[in-house]
């Protein structure tokens, strides 16, 4: 059990490396979506991520009720990510205000 409990752990860890390294890509977007009319939200790119990682989850043979709740949960970790991505944006919109108006 201590070795399913191990490689459980180090699973645990890579899950959270890759949440850490799509948030940086996650960052760089608000980035680039400043200079563009792309909001945060973007309905289509949502469902379009939710469709792969559902499917990915069915073709490694994930139960038709884990599909359901990995597609929940990543819906979930996109709705985090867009208010954040949303956040920046706003922020930098409030920026941009401020300095012409005290510019001016």
């Amino acid at each position: 059990m201590s070795q399913v409990r191990t490689e459980i752990d180090r699973i645990d860890a890579a899950l959270v490396d890759l949440i850490a390294e799509r948030f940086g890509y996650v960052d760089r977007a608000w980035q680039l979506k400043m200079n563009s009319s792309e909001g945060a939200i973007v309905q289509w790119r949502i469902q379009q991520v939710i469709d792969r990682v559902k499917a990915r989850a069915a073709e490694k043979g994930l139960p038709p009720e884990m599909i359901e709740m990995v597609g929940a949960q990543w819906r979930n970790m996109i709705g985090w990510f867009v208010q954040f991505e949303e956040e920046k944006l706003r922020q930098v919109q409030n920026d941009t205000q401020k300095s012409g108006v005290d510019g001016a």
